[in-house]
């Protein structure tokens, strides 16, 4: 199994024992991201790539993973993620760049491709 298998399975129980133990606090949580997440003056897929920037900085690889899938499940491409991570990584500092490998790798575990490179890279 891998990192990011082993991450949604965690968060999949985790999430199914609080909602099994009645947590009251969990289901307001869950409430708030709802209303946080949900279109308003900021879409969706806008919300969720604030969420990848701030992931990284916070070093929550749970959190970058749930974001990013999120985000393009709301449809946002490759290439902005790509800047929402590098937004982190500039708001992080030197820190965030190591956030940011893990970022990396959720984005390309979702294959979604890549943009060709451009200038002969």
């Amino acid at each position: 199994m891998t990192k990011l298998e082993v991450l949604s399975q965690q968060r999949k129980l985790a999430h199914a024992r609080l909602m099994a133990l009645d947590s009251k606090v969990y289901r307001a949580f869950l409430q708030m991201e709802q209303a946080a997440f949900s279109d308003g003056a900021l879409p969706k897929q806008q919300k969720e790539l604030i969420a990848v920037g701030i992931s990284v900085v916070k070093n929550c690889e749970s959190c970058m993973q749930w974001h990013i899938e999120q985000a393009a499940k709301a449809g946002a491409s490759f290439q902005e993620m790509l800047e929402a991570i590098e937004v982190g990584i500039e708001m992080g500092g030197g820190p965030a760049t190591v956030s940011a490998r893990f970022a990396l790798e959720v984005l390309d575990s979702l294959q979604l491709g890549q943009p060709a490179k451009s200038g002969g890279e």
